[in-house]
């Protein structure tokens, strides 16, 4: 089971929108030439946000998206739902009929529970991550990235001291 674009387009993009929106709303434009994701495929995605209460728009000059409410009230599980992509790792989508019997009857797989207890488990886990939680994660990647930065430059920088010799 994998996550398609789609899911992972709407996670990045609802980070990179949390990082920003202090300085007022944040404009798909601008979420589209950070994230290199097309334009018209974020106006899809931020319609389903919108309609699920995720994210608020304001029109105008000055206008682009906020989050609706706070980062750690939304979970990953919420923003991949509100796309619409499932979370179902079993072969018949969770309808208990993944395959057909001698008499043409649909029924379960032999392995229908391992997956739909997978299913579960990956929602739960995706539940329990919060917006906040990955913008927490990504500012501290930006600080350390800051960091190793600087001491590159002081490193650069730095006096090449030699010792003399003496007699």
């Amino acid at each position: 089971m994998r996550l398609t674009t789609k899911g992972r387009f709407a996670v990045t993009a609802m980070i990179d929108l949390a990082l920003r929106q202090q300085s007022g709303p944040v404009t798909l434009a601008k979420i589209s030439e950070r994230q290199s994701i097309s334009l018209s495929y974020l106006e899809q995605l931020f319609g389903r946000l919108r309609r699920h209460e995720l994210v608020e728009s304001t029109r105008g000059p000055g206008g682009g998206y906020s989050l609706a409410r706070l980062a750690r009230h939304i979970t990953v599980a919420d923003i991949i739902f509100a796309v619409d992509e499932p979370l179902d790792a079993t072969k018949c989508g969770g309808k208990g009929d993944c395959e057909v019997d001698e008499q043409g009857n649909r029924i379960q797989c032999m392995t229908h529970e391992l997956w739909a207890t997978l299913s579960r488990k990956m929602v739960d886990y995706l539940d329990s991550v919060s917006l906040q939680d990955l913008v927490d994660q990504q500012r501290m990647r930006q600080l350390e990235a800051s960091v190793r930065q600087q001491q590159k430059t002081q490193s650069v920088s730095a006096p090449i001291r030699t010792q003399q010799a003496t007699c």
